[in-house]
């Protein structure tokens, strides 16, 4: 049986980044989201629900499944909101001690930080992009949409992994 190590329980004061993160990321999902409210009465019945890889809708459904979306993002944000408070839990290598913790600690939940804004920004922006085909003011997703999110993810868990590697 392996023995887990000790990590110490420490109370890191969020960074000035992670704030203009949260409020960047978070914020953008609040406006999507009441942009869906006032937009509500406009919307017609029937809405673009899914896209293939050309950004192109490919299913149509209800309006209703409009409101899926925010539900999804509001766990997504509680989800990853708790697991910020508690880097201790996190998967460290072994050369993690009391001395450096603190260094690992803060880096994996920075990580987290952006990866938890950019999730938001992809909801607000899905939602925007929605309402705006089903009004007809567009057709299609943004064709950088998708690679975007991925590039900017792969990006953060590289400069996060990167960051790691450096801490001694």
């Amino acid at each position: 049986m392996m023995k887990t190590p000790y990590r110490p329980i420490l109370h890191i004061p969020k960074t000035k980044m992670e704030k203009i993160c949260d409020i960047v990321g978070i914020g953008l999902f609040i406006l999507s989201n009441l942009f869906i409210i006032f937009q509500w009465s406009q919307i017609p019945d029937r809405i673009p629900v899914h896209f293939n890889g050309k950004g192109e809708v490919d299913r149509w459904g209800s309006k209703y499944e409009l409101i899926i979306l925010p539900f999804i993002g509001m766990f997504v944000l509680l989800l990853t909101s708790l697991f910020e408070k508690a880097p201790h839990m996190y998967n460290y290598p072994e050369r993690i001690n009391e001395s450096n913790a603190e260094k690992f600690y803060l880096n994996s939940r920075k990580m987290l930080n952006i990866i938890k804004n950019i999730c938001m920004i992809l909801f607000a922006l899905i939602n925007f992009q929605i309402v705006q085909i089903a009004l007809g003011k567009t057709e299609f997703l943004w064709i950088w949409f998708i690679p975007g999110i991925i590039v900017s993810l792969i990006i953060t868990i590289g400069i996060g992994i990167y960051k790691q590697s450096k801490i001694k």
